[in-house]
This record gives structure tokens, sequence and C-alpha cells, in this order.
């Protein structure tokens, strides 16, 4: 009886895991393989559409068969370490100097016995009073100040996102997202059972077009968007381009998402928020700003929501329109911790938070001084503000051999398509600026450049 092709792919895998067979390996064409096997060319091809289909090889016309870098990307490889790569440009946590001991001198004062015994207790998804005024602050520019009462809080900026989401398209619902999107939010509506929608975009960033075409397609429920310093590509959309996809979603009389996790490195402009209030939910934190292990997740609800009866307020002191925003972060486990406001407070009160955004734009500017300089001649969408860059790699090179060859080199990039499919993910990747010391992003970018320049 002829072998069974999976149990052949399964030993293929072995191989990779085991690193016998590492990235950016070629495999042998598919009739060698099947005449060294001694196996039929059928076979040999099943046998490669199974490692595809794991996400262990990836096939490019006129090349080969090559083994990845690391299993097709999802959004927890921006989340965790997909990689043992000594430089990991996939992870994106800035840290400025003497970050810790700013963070340390914050907390002190929660460490008083009675100070402490308020700050262990628990707390609704509306927070405290000084965390919503602190909060609402720390979130205005020059154009929007979010009022205290319509804030929320969760464990990060991800649960609110999630938050929002679960309170505003029901499963099987149909979300907008632009073409290329944070991971992340494609895996959350995969566990919620929403059906994520690409959505054009072009230079300015969603195409409000695009978006009244979907659903007049089919009827869309809400739309995540990022338009200010869009990660992957960094863009952020102008007033002009806020004030139309504004009217378009007044229009269809549709709900959005709006991601502002990156807006504190940009030193002015107004959210999305400010042109739309009464559609716009809000979402922002304190893990890029602050710390990833110790943070708080903002969610903003809009003015336009209709008051609840007190007895229907799912939360006590819960200001208007957060019922149904509320009760998803509360079922879902998603409220941020008692202490991580309390901090939270402290950081915001004292000028900590201040102090460690002002390093970290001194920081992504530097970060972004070594693209341009390491990266000069290659066609790297990135603002000067950012800290991550979008590389359209040159030919022949497309996204997963690059990451591959990258991870040859010790250096972990994130190739396009975990962002999606739109503007030639699939020959471009992102490279995360945050994490590597400077030294070791300034090698990184000119082993890079290196790898550009020749061939697969």
């Amino acid at each position: 009886m002829a072998e069974d092709y999976r149990r052949i792919a399964d030993r293929i895998a072995a191989d990779i895991a085991s690193g016998r067979l590492e990235p950016g390996r070629r495999l042998p064409p598919q009739r060698v393989f099947a005449r060294r096997r001694g196996i039929a060319g059928s076979t040999a091809g099943r046998v490669y559409g199974e490692l595809v289909r794991r996400g262990l090889v990836v096939g490019e016309v006129g090349r080969g068969t090559f083994v990845r870098a690391s299993p097709v990307p999802s959004g927890r490889a921006l989340a965790e370490p997909a990689t043992a790569a000594p430089v990991n440009l996939e992870l994106n946590y800035p840290s400025a100097p003497g970050q810790s001991e700013l963070l340390a001198a914050g907390l002190a004062p929660l460490l008083r016995p009675d100070v402490l015994a308020e700050a262990t207790r628990t707390a609704s998804a509306a927070g405290t009073r000084a965390a919503r005024e602190a909060a609402a602050g720390l979130l205005a520019t020059e154009g929007w100040r979010p009022a205290p009462d319509r804030l929320l809080f969760a464990g990060n900026a991800r649960q609110a996102i999630a938050g929002a989401l679960a309170s505003l398209v029901p499963p099987g619902g149909r979300l907008g997202v632009e073409s290329l999107t944070y991971p992340l939010v494609r895996e959350i509506a995969a566990r919620l059972g929403v059906v994520p929608v690409p959505l054009a975009m072009d230079e300015q960033g969603l195409c409000p077009d695009a978006l009244a075409a979907a659903h007049r397609s089919a009827p869309l429920a809400a739309v995540y968007v990022q338009p200010t310093l869009h990660n992957p590509t960094s863009v952020t959309m102008r007033a002009g381009r806020l004030r139309e996809l504004a009217d378009t979603v007044r229009d269809l009389g549709l709900p959005v998402v709006e991601d502002r996790i990156w807006s504190f490195l940009q030193e002015d402009g107004d959210p999305l928020a400010a042109y739309a209030p009464e559609r716009t939910y809000v979402v922002d934190g304190l893990s890029k700003r602050v710390a990833p292990g110790l943070t708080v997740g903002f969610l903003v609800v809009p003015e336009e929501q209709e008051e609840q009866e007190e007895q229907e307020r799912p939360e006590e002191g819960a200001g208007r329109g957060e019922a149904a925003a509320a009760g998803a972060l509360r079922s879902g486990g998603w409220t941020a911790g008692r202490f991580a406001l309390e901090a939270a407070v402290r950081w915001i009160g004292d000028g900590t938070v201040a102090r460690l955004v002002a390093a970290k734009r001194a920081d992504a500017a530097e970060r972004q001084r070594l693209v341009a300089e390491h990266l000069a001649g290659f066609a790297v969408r990135a603002d000067p503000r950012a800290y991550y860059a979008w590389w359209e790699l040159p030919e022949p090179w497309r996204a997963d051999t690059f990451t591959a060859a990258a991870a040859q080199r010790g250096i972990a990039v994130t190739p396009g398509p975990a962002f999606g499919s739109g503007q030639g993910a699939a020959d471009a990747v992102r490279l995360g600026l945050a994490s590597a010391p400077l030294p070791e992003l300034a090698r990184a970018l000119r082993t890079l450049a290196g790898v550009a320049c020749t061939r697969p």
C-alpha cells in the first residue's frame, strides 16, 4: 500500500521543527522529491500542498518551494515572539531610558497599606472618577476632548477593541476593515464570529467610496479604522479625508471603532471622533506610552448613545451610552484592574506619562533616521514619527522568501500578508523599530539591505 501523503508531510514538518530544514531552505522539485522517496508525482504534489496548507513552506512560481521563517503569521505573531531570532523586528514595544525608575517612583505611594487596600479593590468598566478625569485629559487634542463620563476601561487596548466590536457587531455580522489592518483585529473578529470585510485604501488611508460600496453590497455592522499613524503603512489621514469619512459613516448610519494606540507619537492632529463624535468609539491605551506589562485600555463611547435607565446600567456609576460596551467588557473579563487604574492616574498626574511620551517621540525619530540611512534607495513607506516602516521589496523578492532569508541571518520581520492582501502585501514586509536596541537595529537594517540586493 502506498504511504499516506500526510505521514510524509509529518516527517518533513518534524525536520522543519527540529531545524534540520532551516528557514529559507529550498525543497527539491516535486519530481525529484518523488523519485527520491519512491512515490508517485501526484503524491509528491499532495505532500507539498499539505505543507503549504500547514503554513510550513511557501511556493514561488518559477523559483521553487521554500521553508518559511515561521508558521503562517496570525495576530499573535505581533503580540508574542514568533521566532527565536536574536533581533526581533516583529514585536514593537518602545522603552525609554530610565523608564523603570520613573514608573517605580509613581508606584511608591500605592504601597502604603491604606492606599494599597483601596487600590486592590475591584473596579467596574467605568473605572473611577479620578481615572476618567485623568484619561480624558490624556486623550484630549486641540479640537477634541472626550467627556469623562464617556470613558470605559479595559485591561489593554486590544481588549477595548474586543469590547467595542462585541457590543456593535452580532455573530455573523460584517465588519469593515482597511485592506491592510492590525492582524489581531481579524483574530478578535474570528473569535467573535464576525466577518472582516477588507476595504480599499489609497495614499491617504481608507477610501470612503469603498466603504459606501461595501455597505451597499451587503450591510456592514461597523467599521474599524486607524486614521493616525496607520499600522503598518504609517499613513495619517488629513483633515479633508477625515471629514469625508465622517460624512460617509454619518450618511450610512455606521458606528466606527477608531484605533489611536500610536497617536501619542503625533504632537498635533485631531481624531475622526472630532468630526463624527456621535458615530465614533475611540480606542487607546498605555501599553505603548508606558509599558506592555502594566497597562490600561481606554474606550470612549460616542455621544449619540441614548441614556439608559439607572436600573438597566450594568456598571454602577456608568455614564450615558455605556451600557452595551460596558456589558461586553464585563462579560468578556476585559475590564481593567483597580491597581492598574490607580497607577495610571498617578503616572498621568505626576507627569511620568508626558516624560515617557517625549522620550519615545525622540527615540522614534532617531530610529527612523536609521531607516532612512540604511535603506536609502529602497521603496520604504514610513512617517518620521512612527515606530514602524513598510518596505515594498525589490524584485524578485516576495514577503515569504525575504522573511525566511532574514531569519537565516537572525532577524525577524513581519511578512506583509500578516496584515492582509492590500497594497502589494505579498511583496512587502513590516519592520517594527521599537524593541531592538539602537546598535542592533542599525546592524539589522544594514544586513537586510544587503539581503535585498541579492537574489533569492
